[in-house]
């Protein structure tokens, strides 16, 4: 039996989709939107729209941003001679929040994975090789996940980057087998990535 009417139904039906809103989540959520003045909702459902349609890939990381290069890429400060391949957008965020990379980044945006079918094609290791090819790279640091996918995408890397001649390292294992960076705390990360090997 449906507790609420169909407009409300659908609205929790669409943030319970959501990663990481359960249903009770998704509840709080949709009264909370329901009970805001009619200004604001216009307003995030404005903000949603543009995120939307104007949010794109950085041409050189594959970062998400909304111009043509990312803030990160854009940096003269940076390291545009070191990059670190992280599987996702998250990933790449909890790097930064620890202030001591000063390197640039590769976002895959996924990971090598045969048993969903996601294999080197599916993901942005093309447009990896071919970064690697047009600049001039001192190393690369490998930033998958410590999971089954993660470690397959990150031995394929290693393949494939140590014939061009360039340092190939992956973050050391502070992080736990498993887990996701995003999740993982600032001191942690730093010692994955001060504790990094060559490959």
């Amino acid at each position: 039996m449906d507790l609420y009417s169909g407009h409300i139904n659908k609205l929790i039906a669409e943030l319970a989709a959501l990663p990481g809103i359960g249903e009770k989540s998704a509840q709080r959520l949709a009264f909370y939107i329901i009970n805001m003045p009619k200004d604001r909702v216009d307003h995030l459902a404005s903000v949603l729209q543009e995120a939307k349609n104007n949010v794109k890939y950085c041409k050189s990381c594959y970062n998400l941003t909304d111009s043509d290069i990312c803030p990160v890429c854009a940096n003269k400060n940076r390291n545009h001679r070191t990059i670190m391949v992280v599987e996702n957008a998250r990933d790449l965020a909890a790097y930064e929040k620890t202030g001591k990379y000063e390197g640039v980044y590769h976002v895959l945006h996924g990971s090598i994975s045969p048993m969903l079918g996601i294999g080197p094609g599916d993901i942005k290791l093309k447009e990896l090789m071919e970064r690697l090819g047009q600049e001039e790279i001192d190393e690369v640091i490998i930033a998958t996940n410590s999971s089954l996918e993660g470690e397959t995408t990150a031995m394929y890397i290693s393949k494939l980057v140590k014939p061009l001649g360039i340092k190939v390292s992956r973050i050391a294992s502070g992080v736990p087998v498993g887990g996701d960076l995003e999740n993982i705390d600032e001191v942690t990360l730093l010692r994955a990535l001060d504790g990094r090997v060559e490959l």
